[in-house]
């Protein structure tokens, strides 16, 4: 089990005006059964019990106090720049992953659905940082802290934590609000890439975000 608090020296406060929020592949096509069968399988159902009841109820909390802090907010999603999928990685193309540009199933899901005004950036490979303008988004808005969260922990959250941090960036892992498809695979994930963030929970980012809000 992996213990927090985390110490690491990327535990440093947020600064306003320099802090986003980055939510990674909440959509449809992963949590929601009738587009992934996966779902009803019994390590599928306790993915989808800890996103349900834990992962997006700590990520509408932090969405809720990124915003009310008035920090900007991104939002990662998986989806084709095309109909066909043409446009696609071929890591993608072999793992018969496709998500049509507009299908619903690419959609984010409505409880943390991006208001008027936040970034969504779609991505055909599983690191955002190889396959969108995300940094130079993040730099023109001067990003130095950026909160992670989203699914799955060992995935794309994963390369998205580690490309941030190669790239300059103080990256903050919110834990309680990531989830993959076991809790060993869960945890061997914040191992492996605890020497790239300052890995937290969600009361922490609160009371960090209530500080910059001042």
């Amino acid at each position: 089990m992996f213990s927090l608090p985390h110490r690491s020296p990327r535990d440093l406060p947020f600064v306003v005006d320099h802090t986003a929020l980055l939510l990674v592949d909440m959509q449809r096509a992963w949590l929601e059964p009738q587009f992934d069968p996966h779902l009803q399988e019994p390590e599928g159902q306790a993915f989808l019990q800890r996103a349900r009841q834990q992962v997006i109820p700590n990520q509408q909390r932090l969405l809720a106090a990124v915003r009310e802090a008035r920090q900007n907010v991104l939002h990662t999603l998986i989806e084709s720049l095309t109909a066909d999928g043409r446009d696609r990685s071929l890591d993608h193309k072999l793992s018969n992953m496709h998500l049509p540009k507009g299908s619903p199933q690419a959609a984010i899901i409505d409880e943390l659905a991006p208001v008027e005004n936040e970034i969504v950036l779609p991505k055909t490979s599983s690191g955002v940082f190889n396959s969108t303008n995300i940094d130079y988004v993040l730099r023109n808005l001067e990003t130095r802290h950026l909160i992670v969260a989203g699914i799955v922990t060992d995935q794309c959250v994963d390369m998205a934590v580690r490309d941030a941090a190669d790239r300059g960036y103080l990256v903050t892992l919110v834990e309680d609000a990531c989830a993959t498809y076991s809790d060993a695979r869960h945890q061997a994930c914040l191992n492996a890439i605890k020497g790239y963030c300052w890995i937290t929970d969600t009361d922490t980012v609160l009371g960090r975000l209530r500080e910059i809000r001042g």
